[in-house]
């Protein structure tokens, strides 16, 4: 059995046309990936990518270099951190965000190098504070007292 209209409606029905998306046919992006990277000619080069960056390897020809902390540094938040830089003042201490940091060994009037690191899990900000290529001073501050939006 079927519905059927007393009156007829006004308006038409459109088909939606194509709704199909290119993405929704990539069942994983690491799927994707690989067939980019390993099968897939690129038109630009006519080389495949991983083929070509392989060649680029062994012939010396690639400007990726191994990641090596640059000395002093021991520690990679080192280098991926926020800076700044305070002078010492008389009472070897330094202001910073509203917090007064005593630095010991540290000559009075001289500029000290700030790294801050945010810790979200913890709230708090690592600060390791550097003066004449020297780790002198590290702590932990609560994360809200910094002007630092994520």
């Amino acid at each position: 059995m079927g519905f059927f209209c007393t009156s007829p409606q006004k308006g038409s029905i459109q088909s939606p046309g194509n709704t199909e998306c290119p993405s929704d046919k990539i069942l994983n992006h690491r799927e994707e990936l690989d067939r980019y990277n390993n099968h897939q000619v690129h038109s630009t080069t006519g080389e495949i990518p991983r083929i070509r960056f392989e060649r680029a390897l062994t012939e010396g020809n690639s400007l990726l270099r191994p990641l090596s902390l640059p000395k002093p540094y021991t520690y990679l938040d080192d280098v991926f951190c926020l800076r700044e830089q305070r002078r010492v003042n008389s009472y070897s201490r330094i202001s910073l965000f509203s917090h007064e940091i005593q630095v010991p060994n540290t000559p009075l009037h001289k500029l000290v190098d700030i790294h801050m690191i945010p810790d979200q899990e913890k709230s708090t900000m690592n600060i390791r504070i550097w003066w004449n290529d020297a780790l002198v001073h590290t702590l932990d501050l609560p994360l809200d007292g910094f002007r630092v939006h994520f």
